[in-house]
């Protein structure tokens, strides 16, 4: 598949989140737990309307700016970029393909945030269909895990992708 094409799947994939956290919303109650303590137990309340628009904005926003800003500077000259052995990567026979890497990376890193994003929010609806609204402990710490693995894994191919050259 393309870079192209990878885009526009990333780009699809917000749009259904998107409307994935506008209707799961419509279930919350008018005023919704928004915050909760170690112990799932809710303590930040939000009017359901100011919750879904900061929500919006948070699982959409962030994304897109993890995956479009970065490729818009990767445009420029790649002074800023920093690489081991940068000269090596960013010659002219090699540039193309590190800068092609660097931004299909930043794609699956904001795909990665997106869906753990939604996942909270979620978490967030599910905690407000019980009273007193409270957060599962245990499925926050398994998306934060799985988040945790998925993290370190994608270091380890980006790393090991820009070693230094034999």
């Amino acid at each position: 598949m393309s870079e192209r094409a990878w885009r526009h799947a990333f780009l699809i994939l917000q749009a259904v989140i998107a409307v994935f956290v506008f209707v799961t919303s419509t279930a919350l109650p008018p005023v919704v737990a928004s915050h909760f303590g170690p112990a799932g137990a809710a303590d930040g309340f939000m009017a359901r309307p100011v919750y879904t628009a900061f929500l919006l904005a948070i699982v959409v926003g962030v994304p897109l700016c993890l995956a479009f800003l970065p490729a818009s500077l990767l445009r420029k000259r790649g002074d800023d970029i920093n690489l081991p052995n940068r000269a090596h990567w960013l010659a002219p026979e090699r540039r193309e393909a590190t800068l092609q890497f660097l931004r299909m990376y930043g794609l699956w890193f904001a795909t990665a945030v997106a869906l753990f994003l939604a996942y909270v929010h979620w978490l967030v609806v599910q905690a407000n269909r019980v009273q007193p609204p409270v957060l599962s402990s245990a499925h926050m710490i398994g998306a934060l895990v799985a988040f945790f693995v998925f993290l370190v894994v994608w270091l380890f191919v980006l790393f090991r992708r820009f070693r230094f050259p034999k």
